[in-house]
């Protein structure tokens, strides 16, 4: 990261300008060229649609009480609508499983104008770029980084509870809420489905792991509805 690009995040004030500069981020070509490429050549499918084709920026509330952070966007799914977790089947399960616990207004997130809306949550990611194979490189989750430890400043005076989905997302998720000045235990908390502890500084906060809603995950049965309800029940 340039000293120009940290000076650039460091100046952002609040969510809606975090935003605002995500969408503009250029830092990683490769990611940059690879969405641009998926938005030209498209799926049939989505032929017709206008894919967004760019860095995806968080969606929800500007204070939330639960902040969720996943991997990255999916090339045919928020690289296509320019919302996180929309218009694929991993947001089909989390957005399902956050209307079925109360924490989302409709039970899809089909397209930005569709009507979601999320009182009480902001889903961002670690990386947010569509990546290649779903792989950012070491250089562009170190990059991203940058992007979720501002969040997690930004977020930190609402949050009481972080949803981390996958192995990347929870160690960028520690990594975030350290840079933030939170009391991440030493050593660091393994991942796992269900792994919970509790920050007590700057207060109480409960940080939860969750398996990623992939298809990888959820059609071969690793993950349920019953497990992902689980995680946000009572948050």
């Amino acid at each position: 990261m340039t000293p120009d690009f940290a000076d650039h995040i460091a100046a952002v004030r609040n969510i809606a300008e975090l935003d605002a500069r995500i969408i503009e981020c250029r830092q990683c070509p490769r990611l940059i060229d690879w969405c641009a490429k998926v938005a030209h050549d498209k799926r049939a499918a989505y032929r017709d649609d206008e894919y967004w084709g760019g860095p995806v920026p968080g969606f929800g509330s500007d204070q939330p009480r639960i902040w969720i952070v996943g991997l990255a966007p999916g090339a045919h799914g928020a690289n296509r609508t320019g919302r996180m977790f929309t218009g694929d089947r991993s947001g089909d399960w989390l957005y399902g499983s956050l209307h079925r616990t109360g924490l989302a207004s409709r039970p899809e997130s089909t397209d930005r104008n569709d009507g979601q809306r999320l009182d009480q949550v902001r889903i961002t990611a670690a990386v947010h770029c569509a990546p290649p194979d779903n792989k950012p490189s070491t250089d562009e989750r170190n990059t991203c980084r940058s992007w979720l430890r501002w969040e997690a400043e930004l977020v930190l005076p609402s949050v009481e509870s972080v949803v981390a989905l996958g192995g990347i997302a929870w160690a960028a998720t520690l990594d975030a809420l350290n840079h933030a000045g939170c009391d991440v235990p030493k050593p660091r908390p393994k991942f796992g489905h269900g792994a919970t502890f509790e920050l007590t500084k700057p207060r109480s906060i409960q940080v939860r792991g969750s398996y990623h809603p992939s298809q990888q995950n959820t059609f071969t049965g690793r993950l349920t509805p019953k497990m992902l309800d689980d995680i946000f029940r009572g948050l």
